[in-house]
């Protein structure tokens, strides 16, 4: 009942009035993000959302956050390493989540949800199995079940397991106590980052680097990735 007719009023009253009472917040974030990153605050990219009833596959939408990487490029016009590009201010925004503010933009609209599985990348999605998909039958989320139980910090598969969990059983206490467990883990800024790394490394390459496809699988599926964004 809650997740069929409840949910998606809640998440369109709630973040529209956290949009309202964060906007000065906001616009001090536009302003500090324009000069520090040389242009443009914002950063927009596809990701897949949920399955459409109609087509049976998943609408692909413009995710859109806080930019926490500077365009940096060598003389060859090649983007710099995100080492190189994710500046002290960059940082800041990704230990403390508020990169992930203008979101709430995307729920209004109703492309997502406050919670539901985390927007992967187009081609995060092209590699993974019809049942790590069935995520896709709900709203994805500016929060979820696997970002309160370790968020970067798990493996790839352990993140679907429990964005399956979730999707089998929406409740109003459920979405609830992960909002809670969220804001916790804000306050900690903790399972922000991967040890070691600066950016987290795709479902695609993670898959190569275990050895669970090969180069000739991988070319494809980037491929697939790339003709459904031009879509």
């Amino acid at each position: 009942m809650y997740a069929k007719f409840f949910k998606r009023f809640f998440d369109f009253t709630l973040s529209l009035l956290a949009l309202i009472v964060l906007f000065p917040i906001l616009l001090v974030l536009i302003i500090i993000g324009a000069i520090a990153m040389k242009g443009n605050p914002f950063f927009t990219q596809l990701r897949p959302g949920k399955i459409d009833k109609k087509t049976g596959k998943e609408k692909i939408f413009k995710l859109i956050k806080f930019r926490t990487m500077s365009n940096a490029k060598d003389k060859d016009g090649n983007l710099l390493p995100d080492e190189v590009r994710l500046n002290k201010y960059g940082k800041f925004l990704r230990s403390t989540s508020l990169d992930e503010l203008p979101e709430l933009i995307n729920i209004v609209i109703g492309d997502m949800s406050l919670v539901g599985p985390r927007p992967q990348l187009v081609r995060d999605m092209v590699f993974m199995t019809a049942e790590q998909r069935k995520r896709h039958t709900v709203r994805v989320g500016l929060t979820g079940i696997a970002q309160v139980n370790g968020r970067n910090c798990i493996s790839w598969e352990d993140k679907f397991v429990w964005d399956l969990k979730y999707v089998e059983n929406i409740t109003f206490v459920g979405d609830c106590r992960i909002i809670f467990q969220t804001v916790l883990k804000v306050l900690k800024r903790s399972d922000t980052v991967r040890e070691g790394t600066v950016s987290d490394v795709d479902f695609g390459d993670w898959l190569v680097q275990e050895g669970k496809v090969n180069k000739v699988e991988y070319d494809n599926k980037q491929r697939e990735a790339r003709e459904l964004m031009m879509k």
